[in-house]
């Protein structure tokens, strides 16, 4: 019997709506894949269609990493420039003051509170909370109330090696970095020290003030997912390509407003800083700073969850040592505002001249943020940044979920090609 012309097109349309129905749900799927990731279909566009690497990179110790710049500036003529070193070994600052202390000088988070508690215009309440602006006269006045104690001492410029134009040394652990530092003849800072000379005596939140800054740091740039076990093992090609496709970092000292009232570069953002506690009970291992992704901004705020072998991919440090105490200690004279003065161009071109946005929520690491880190496995490669799903945006560059189901299922396919190819 023949069949009906239509009952033919009735048939078409039932299957061809079917397929179109799976197709759409892929197509979601795939849109839904690129921005959990925190990526649009253009930036994976643009990693599909990158095949050299980005930067140049060396490999130290046959451990650790470093994007490799194109200039830097001898510590000695850094510091005559900066004129904050008096009494301390060559590219250290000197910290000098009366600081407030928290309960037997540990680490607690009552200052943190405080300042939270000083906020004036919240960006955002929910975990983890942003403040554009906090109260100056506030924080004074209850700050006030601490106990304070007297210090001298000094801290690296610049995060390690410690070199005005050179990028940060990374994937470091936390005992290489007291080894590292123990080498040059100084100490791993604790956190206190680091706190103290981000903040000032002020114990401002922010390293330059009270008003948040995107641009004054590197901070704030969109969180890229990271590669299993893709630092493994940490020297070789697979941990060099895994590292160019995350860095997002700069050389140190490229942006002039990220400053301490000391005079300390760097001290939030750019990348992760390891110190040690102050507290009886914990790890040693305590990060500082945050780094280049959507993390904590502030000077106050820590990493307590990781472990004194971890290491990834973001991780630095800076060193501490003793001040030489019958030498003056020079006054700071820093400004207040991100608008310090350019440090010389001719080392850092454009770099620091990247602006970020305030949407991104801070996915923050703070004094009690145990419980959330203690859900990252300890490896290597692993990181403890999260992504935001309310910072989730459509593709750009006209793209459809349809183009973005390609890009990640021609991703996929390049990543278990290339796979292959190494096994």
């Amino acid at each position: 019997m023949t069949e009906s012309t239509g009952n033919k097109r009735r048939r078409w349309l039932i299957a061809g709506g079917g397929s179109f129905v799976a197709l759409f749900g892929l197509a979601v799927y795939g849109s839904w894949w690129l921005r959990a990731h925190g990526l649009t279909a253009g930036e994976a566009l643009q990693e599909l269609r990158q095949t050299e690497p980005r930067y140049e990179w060396q490999s130290i110790d046959k451990k650790h990493w470093q994007a490799v710049s194109t200039s830097e500036e001898a510590p000695e003529i850094t510091d005559a420039r900066e004129g904050n070193s008096g009494g301390c070994p060559t590219g250290m600052v000197r910290i000098k003051g009366t600081f407030h202390q928290e309960l037997h000088g540990q680490s607690t988070g009552e200052i943190e509170r405080l300042q939270d508690a000083a906020c004036t215009d919240w960006i955002s309440k929910e975990f983890p909370a942003r403040c554009r602006t906090f109260d100056k006269d506030k924080i004074a006045h209850e700050l006030a109330k601490l106990p304070a104690k007297s210090v001298d001492y000094c801290i690296d410029r610049f995060e390690y090696p410690n070199i005005l134009g050179k990028n940060p040394m990374i994937v470091v652990t936390f005992r290489e970095a007291e080894a590292l530092c123990k080498k040059s003849q100084k100490r791993l800072c604790t956190e206190n020290e680091w706190t103290w000379a981000c903040e000032g005596e002020e114990a401002r939140p922010y390293p330059y003030g009270y008003t948040r800054d995107t641009t004054a740091c590197v901070i704030d740039r969109p969180w890229r997912p990271f590669a299993e076990n893709g630092l493994q093992p940490r020297d070789g090609q697979k941990a060099r390509e895994e590292l160019d496709r995350l860095w997002q970092g700069e050389p140190s000292g490229s942006r002039a407003g990220c400053k301490s009232p000391f005079g300390v570069y760097d001290m939030t953002g750019n990348v992760d800083e390891w110190t040690r506690t102050v507290n009886k009970t914990g790890y040693s291992s305590i990060l500082k700073g945050g780094y280049w992704g959507p993390v904590r901004a502030r000077c106050r705020p820590s990493t307590r969850a990781h472990n004194e072998d971890f290491v990834a991919y973001q991780q630095s440090f800076r060193c501490c040592a003793d001040s030489q105490s019958e030498v003056p200690a020079p006054v700071p004279a820093v400004a207040t505002t991100p608008d310090a003065g350019p440090l010389p161009t001719s080392l850092f071109g454009d770099a620091g001249a990247r602006a970020s946005t305030d949407q991104t929520p801070e996915w923050g690491h703070h004094e009690d943020d145990d419980e959330i880190d203690a859900i990252t496995k300890t490896r290597v490669g692993l990181g403890c940044a999260l992504t935001s799903t309310t910072d989730l945006r459509d593709a750009d560059g006209g793209l459809s979920i349809g183009a973005a189901l390609a890009v990640v299922l021609s991703m996929r396919r390049r990543a278990v090609s290339r796979d292959r190819a190494r096994s």
